[in-house]
């Protein structure tokens, strides 16, 4: 039996720009617990993974106690701020959204997600900008530091047994096409983010895209290119 094309993707600068929604009320919520304004100013998010950045921020601002230690009561201030932060914001979904996940669904792909954020914060900004029914699970930004484990646990969540080899892997950065290959999966990038279609190429993408503005053609790549075993 021939198992579904799987698809995850990225969430941030992939599907959807919040405006930087979610740095505003990942600071706010930092200030809010451990009294340090701009917690996260001199840390990068692209492409990191949530718990990255909280351990990088406690590091930072020598916060005793680890991410383990603080998630709890970091990740429930944080989606309680998200909503407020994100009609604050002057965000928008990423050309060629939603129209490529409709056209990828009724072709019988599965998608999923494999994305830095907490799967709280990610449920807020898909509700928000009306994507959220188009995903079956994934992998989210408190399995690990490590994007490599997330695209690991987002396959084990959606792929329904299909090996990492027919597994494709959406995202901007060079860091979700590293953990594409680690998996043994396809890495697909789009330069909406901040890295070029170039750059993203020489991180190993085998699949580019400027954007999903024309979703008709990118949806028949995505759909007919060749997988592995």
């Amino acid at each position: 039996m021939t198992l579904p094309r799987t698809i995850l993707f990225d969430i941030d600068n992939t599907l959807l720009y919040t405006g930087g929604a979610g740095g505003h009320a990942m600071d706010r919520a930092f200030a809010e617990l451990f009294g340090v304004d701009d917690g996260f100013g001199k840390i990068e998010f692209s492409g990191r993974t949530d718990l990255f950045i909280l351990q990088s921020a406690l590091e930072q601002g020598e916060i005793d106690g680890g991410p383990q230690e603080h998630m709890a009561a970091f990740v429930s201030a944080y989606v309680r701020l998200l909503p407020e932060s994100l009609l604050e914001r002057r965000g928008h979904l990423m050309p060629g959204f939603p129209q490529l996940l409709n056209t990828l669904r009724e072709s019988g792909a599965r998608l999923g997600l494999a994305t830095g954020n907490f799967s709280e914060g990610a449920r807020l900004k898909l509700e928000f900008y009306e994507l959220a029914g188009h995903f079956a699970g994934g992998g989210f930004g408190e399995v690990s530091r490590e994007r490599s484990e997330v695209v690991a646990a987002a396959i084990r969540e959606v792929a329904d047994g299909a090996k990492p080899g027919n597994v494709m892997v959406v995202g901007d950065t060079p860091h979700d096409i590293a953990a594409a290959l680690a998996n043994g999966a396809i890495g697909v990038g789009v330069a909406t983010g901040s890295y070029g279609v170039e750059e993203l190429r020489e991180s190993g993408a085998q699949i580019t895209f400027e954007d999903f503005s024309d979703h008709a053609s990118a949806a028949e790549q995505l759909l007919t290119f060749e997988l592995g075993a």
